[in-house]
């Protein structure tokens, strides 16, 4: 295994320009700012006199923000639930719960879910520290408050991810993993550099390098070395000049746990390679298509609407009453010639138009999403389906199939990287608190996440069907139902039973049963 980040190299390494241009392209294009990626039609008839029509015509449709939120949206809808495989009252459920809540995980994997169908990659990280940055406070003189350090788990900008993989391996997890960043940068989007002019400051480079047990901090001075727009955006790229103190108190920390604190979340993944695969760059070309079929029809409709005129010579002169005028332009003929009328011609708008269905057909099926989904129909009733009547649970689950197996591929990535986070969490409370007083010691433990599929239900017969299966036996306890139906916690479970409890003994009342061998006389 290389090192990646040393005096004398480049960053970002030669070897991931390829992979954060892609972030950056497929991010343009999340974001509606295609013309920043394609200009096709502009391009082809830029000599021609329609060149500043088009380019002010120009027409950004923003299919895949829903394209890419639509899977998250299932995966969510109904938040899956957290076990421990302990009893509810357990050390160790109760830190997963308290874990779960204070990262507010159910949004966290909405975020990596859309980045993730962003970009093919997205990462998570899992450290123990105070969760509020008060250093403003300091800088300010104001008093810091306590507080108290905990277990954080939180999205990482794959752009700023630089894995080293394990000797003669392409796939296998890797035994390394650098977090370069720019030290001077503010908060930006896959950037990995700034113009020159704009700053004054000196660029530095911060590198968190996580090694199975241990964090190596290091800082080196960047050198700026141009832009790189081999693959259709800007890349700044650097080399890596004299290492620099980095600011810390240690530079190399001991986290206790044995293997490194990022774990990868693929969108899709190949046999032969660890970067994952997203739901944009495979439709790159047919959206770029898209676009410029609108622009064109945009542009055809915009001409038929002023469209250039023919007739006499003298018509038009400004003599008063007869004064004419013409939005577009006006060709003068003999008067011995036709009479006055519109040049048209054969603008093929229809089969414009049957191009633009067939393009947006293509972006469903590749997207692995009907578009009935959206409670709509874009591309024709005979292009993906208009939707479903059924109400049998069955033939709904049957009609979601697409979408739903799309969405099961992605959840197998966010489940092992959650659970392992979680695991590694745990880990990380006890490691830093060997021997803290009133901290209670506990097992951490591999949880179980109890996925659920966001579609409707038909409760009822899915009751009927286990009525039919028991022989009318109950097949759920209270607690789990509440759980179930409301997708609560055991402790919030365990509340609403207390009150449910405290309410029937209200109502029903209790009495001592000696009463009834009272002798009344």
């Amino acid at each position: 295994m290389t090192k990646l980040f040393v005096t004398g190299a480049s960053y970002p390494p030669p070897a991931d320009i390829e992979r954060i241009a892609k972030y950056k392209r497929a991010r343009a294009i999340y974001d509606g700012r295609l013309y920043e990626v394609y200009e096709r039609a502009s391009e082809l008839l830029r000599d021609t006199p329609a060149a500043p029509q088009l380019s002010k015509l120009y027409i950004a449709v923003n299919l895949i923000d829903v394209l890419i939120s639509k899977p998250a949206d299932l995966m969510i809808g109904d938040p899956p639930s957290f076990e421990s495989g302990n009893p509810d009252d357990s050390t160790e459920q109760k830190a997963l719960n308290r874990i779960i809540e204070e990262n507010d995980i159910t949004q966290l994997i909405q975020d990596v879910v859309v980045g993730g169908g962003i970009r093919g990659d997205a990462w998570i990280k899992a450290y123990y520290a105070v969760r509020q940055d008060f250093s403003a406070l300091a800088d300010a003189g104001l008093p810091v408050p306590d507080a108290n350090p905990e277990p954080i788990i939180e999205a990482v900008d794959a752009c700023y991810v630089f894995p080293e993989l394990a000797r003669g391996s392409r796939k296998n997890s890797p035994l390394s993993i650098s977090r370069g960043s720019n030290g001077w940068r503010k908060k930006r989007r896959c950037r990995v550099g700034v113009d020159r002019s704009k700053t004054d400051e000196t660029p530095y480079l911060n590198v968190e390098r996580h090694l199975p047990g241990y964090i190596v901090y290091e800082r080196y001075r960047l050198v700026p070395q141009g832009v790189n727009t081999e693959y259709g955006v800007s890349v700044p790229v650097f080399k890596i000049g004299d290492a620099v103190p980095t600011g810390r108190d240690e530079d190399i920390i001991e986290t206790g746990v044995n293997r490194p604190l990022v774990f990868h979340i693929p969108y899709k993944t190949t046999d032969d390679d660890w970067q994952g695969v997203g739901g944009i760059e495979k439709l790159e070309s047919v959206l770029a298509a898209i676009n410029d079929r609108l622009v064109q029809i945009d542009y055809i409709l915009w001409k038929h609407s002023d469209p250039i005129a023919y007739g006499p010579d003298d018509i038009g002169d400004e003599d008063g009453a007869n004064a004419v005028r013409w939005g577009g332009k006006y060709i003068p003929v003999g008067k011995e010639d036709a009479k006055p009328g519109y040049m048209t011609w054969n603008s093929e708008l229809e089969g414009a138009f049957k191009e633009l269905d067939l393009l947006l057909s293509l972006v469903f099926v590749q997207s692995e999403t009907p578009q009935w989904l959206f409670g709509t129909v874009v591309a024709g009733a005979d292009k993906g389906g208009t939707g479903t009547s059924h109400t049998d649970g069955v033939a709904i689950k049957a009609r979601f199939m697409p979408i739903l197996s799309k969405v099961r591929r992605i959840r197998a990535n966010v489940d092992r990287a959650l659970r392992d986070a979680l695991w590694t969490a745990m880990e990380l409370e006890n490691y830093a608190n060997e021997g803290v007083e009133g901290f209670v010691p506990y097992n951490p433990v591999y949880p179980k996440i109890n996925w659920r599929d966001g579609i409707p239900k038909n409760e009822k017969e899915e009751a009927e069907i286990y009525s039919i299966r028991t022989g009318a036996k109950p097949t759920l306890d209270v607690k789990s139902a509440i759980k179930r139906m409301d997708a609560l916690d055991d402790q919030q479970a365990d509340e609403i039973i207390a009150r449910m409890n405290e309410d029937e003994a209200r109502v029903n009342g209790t009495v001592d049963g000696s009463v009834f061998n009272e002798v009344v006389v």
